[in-house]
């Protein structure tokens, strides 16, 4: 019928469920008058109401892409594009630091699982939108393209052999997703691996 709303879910991306979900606590403090922090408040609760859809339905319409820009404009998530990717990222005991460089940043990676099994890889990445192209120095011929989220990193699932040169046997880089902790290239900088090895510091 004419004039009746639409009532189907729209198809929000994961990584905008996901800084929803990181940024809704913050959503007292928001600034501005009452009419923008309502407006704000309902738009907030359309996108979290999307996430909780267990089967959104395809629409022929932008909602998710004007949703997605309302919800950066209105600064409840980060904007990947626009986001400085330094910072210290922390996933249980795995850890990755990006620190700015003469050239493009110093990034440094360690996965602990335990015992004797881990990974240690410290090298250069260089920015492209939402990608971060990963060389690690102490692994030749490691090279790869990681996903930036704005505060989240993920290494793709697979990955080339060389890179195995920075882990121990059964242990891998493959698939490590860690989420933003600090933004402070000081603290990013002062990241050691489980020998005590700096990964991000000046000269890596």
């Amino acid at each position: 019928m004419t004039g009746t709303p639409v009532t189907s879910s729209p198809n929000v991306t994961p990584a905008l469920c996901r800084g929803l979900r990181l940024n809704s606590r913050g959503l007292p403090l928001l600034r501005g008058g009452p009419r923008h922090k309502a407006g704000v408040t309902v738009l907030l609760m359309a996108l979290l109401g999307a996430c909780s859809a267990s089967q959104p339905i395809p629409q022929a319409t932008s909602t998710p892409t004007n949703l997605e820009a309302a919800a950066i404009e209105a600064g409840i998530v980060a904007d990947p594009a626009n986001t400085d990717p330094t910072g210290l990222y922390t996933r249980d005991r795995d850890r990755i630091c990006v620190v700015p460089s003469a050239t493009a940043f110093r990034i440094g990676i360690y996965v602990d699982y335990g015992d004797t099994y881990y990974c240690s890889g410290q090298g250069e990445a260089t920015r492209a939108g939402e990608t971060l192209h990963v060389e690690l120095a102490n692994a030749p011929g490691c090279n790869f393209d990681a996903r930036f989220e704005g505060d989240r990193i993920v290494v793709p699932g697979r990955l080339p052999d060389a890179c195995q040169k920075a882990c121990s046997s059964r242990a891998s880089l493959a698939g490590l997703s860690v989420e933003r902790m600090s933004d402070s290239p000081s603290e990013a900088g002062a990241l050691r691996d489980g020998r005590g090895r700096m990964l991000c510091a000046a000269g890596k």
